[in-house]
C-alpha cells in the first residue's frame, strides 16, 4: 500500500487554522463571530503599498525577478537597517523571500541535515518546527516560563546542547508571549551557539509592533546569525507572502541555489509594492496603527484578567494576550472549540504551541477594535458566570 513519508508522523496539523475554517462556517449561516484567533492584522494593506502595486502591473512588471528578489528591495531592506537600528546589513546578504515561512524553509533546507537536533522554544509558534522536521531535522522542546520571560537562557541552552544538536531558534517578539529578548541576551545567546559550532536564527517577524521599547535586532549581535523577517505583521501585508532573510555571508550562494529550484523567486507584483513599504507616507501610517495595538492590549489585558484569565506574561511586541485558563477550563482546546460554539468568540488553544502545559493556556489575539474586543469580554464574562 502507498503511503506518504514517514515524517508526515510528526508534522501536526494546524489548529488554530482549522478553528478559523469552522468560524468561518458559522459566520456563513448568519453567526457573529468575533475573530481572536489568526495572526492576522485587521488593519488592510496601507494604500501607498497597495498603489506601488497597481502602478507595477499596469506598467507590466509581472515577469520573474531575480531568485534572491528585486536588487532595489534588497537595497531598499538594507537602508531600512541603517535607519531604524542603526546597523550596517549589505544588500547582499539579503534575500527577499516568500513570506517568513519561505525564508525558514530555506534556511532549513540549507541547514538541517537528517537526524540533526535543533533547539526551539516551547511554547512557540508550530510551524517552525514542523518546517524544520519536513527537512529531517528534528525540534527539541525548550521549555520556558514566567520565570525567564518566556525566553531561553544561556544556560538552558548550553544545558539542553548535545553531539547532534546543530543550532537555536529563538523569536522576538515571541508567538504566543510576545515576550522580547533584549541585545545582551541575543549576544549571550549568540556565544553560546558560537562556542559550540552551531548556527543561531532569530524570528524578528513583529519587529515594530512593539510597545514600551524597540526591539533590537539580532544582526546587531554578529553577522553570522541567520534573521528572518516579514512584510505581513507591521506592514500589514499578509496575503502578499512577502519576507526577508539575512544569511551570514558564506551562505548567500547556497541560499540563492535553493531559491532558483525550490521558487524561482518572490511574487513580483508583492516586491514592487513592498518598495513603498518603506516611505515615510507609509511608516506614518504604520505607527499610528501600532498605537492602536498598544491601546487594545492595555483594554483587554486587564479585562481578561477580570474573569479569571491570567495573562502569564505582559506582551511587549506582536498581538497577543497568552492566558493561564486552568481556573476556568480543564482543557484549552475543549474551551476553545466551545468558545467557538456556544459565545462566537474564536481564540487559540494552547495545543498549537507545543507541549509545555498546552492545556494550561489559551492565546487571544487583539486583531480587532476595541468595541469589538469589549463585546468579546462581555460574552466571556456571561460563559464562565462572571
Amino acid at each position: 500500500m502507498l503511503r506518504s513519508a514517514a515524517r508526515l508522523a510528526d508534522i501536526a496539523p494546524f489548529h488554530v487554522v482549522e478553528l478559523f475554517t469552522r468560524a468561518r462556517q458559522l459566520e456563513a449561516t448568519g453567526r457573529d463571530i468575533i475573530h481572536m484567533e489568526v495572526g492576522e492584522p485587521d488593519f488592510p494593506t496601507p494604500e501607498p503599498i497597495r498603489q506601488a502595486a497597481i502602478k507595477a502591473i499596469e506598467q507590466g512588471q509581472t515577469f520573474y525577478t531575480e531568485a534572491l528578489g528585486l536588487p532595489a528591495l534588497r537595497e531598499a531592506i538594507s537602508r531600512f537597517y541603517r535607519q531604524r537600528y542603526g546597523v550596517a546589513v549589505p544588500a547582499a546578504r539579503i534575500a527577499v523571500t516568500n513570506g517568513a515561512s519561505g525564508a525558514l524553509n530555506l534556511a532549513f533546507a540549507c541547514l538541517a541535515d537528517p537526524g540533526s537536533d535543533w533547539l526551539l522554544a516551547d511554547p512557540g509558534y508550530p510551524c517552525n518546527r514542523h518546517i524544520l522536521r519536513t527537512y529531517e531535522g528534528r525540534p527539541r522542546a525548550l521549555p520556558v516560563g514566567p520565570d525567564c520571560n518566556f525566553q531561553p537562557s544561556p544556560a538552558q541552552v548550553a544545558t539542553a546542547w548535545r553531539d547532534q544538536t546543530a543550532g537555536l531558534l529563538v523569536a522576538s517578539p515571541a508567538n504566543p508571549t510576545g515576550t522580547l529578548l533584549t541585545l545582551p541576551e541575543l549576544v549571550a545567546l549568540a556565544d553560546v551557539c558560537r562556542e559550540r559550532q552551531g548556527h543561531f536564527l532569530v524570528d524578528e517577524i513583529y519587529h515594530g509592533l512593539t510597545y514600551e521599547v524597540d526591539a533590537p535586532t539580532a544582526c546587531a549581535a554578529g553577522t553570522d546569525i541567520w534573521v528572518i523577517n516579514s512584510f505581513s505583521k507591521y506592514f500589514q501585508m499578509t496575503g502578499w507572502r512577502l519576507g526577508w532573510m539575512v544569511i551570514p555571508e558564506d551562505y548567500v550562494r547556497d541560499i540563492e541555489k535553493l531559491a532558483q529550484n525550490l521558487v524561482l523567486c518572490p511574487s513580483t507584483p508583492a516586491q514592487h509594492a513592498a518598495l513603498a513599504a518603506f516611505d515615510p507616507e507609509t511608516i506614518a501610517i504604520l505607527e499610528t496603527r501600532r498605537d492602536e495595538f498598544r491601546k487594545r492590549r492595555d483594554f483587554l489585558a486587564p479585562a481578561l484578567e477580570s474573569i479569571g484569565l491570567r495573562v502569564t506574561a505582559r506582551p511587549e511586541g506582536a498581538f497577543y494576550l497568552y492566558c493561564d485558563c486552568s481556573a476556568l477550563a480543564d482543557d484549552s482546546f475543549t474551551l476553545a472549540r466551545d468558545l467557538l460554539e456556544k459565545t462566537g468568540v474564536a481564540a487559540t488553544p494552547g495545543l498549537d504551541f507545543g507541549s509545555n502545559a498546552p492545556e494550561r493556556h489559551i492565546r487571544f489575539a487583539y486583531t480587532t477594535n476595541i468595541d469589538r474586543l469589549a463585546e468579546a469580554v462581555e460574552r466571556l464574562r456571561r460563559y464562565f458566570g462572571r
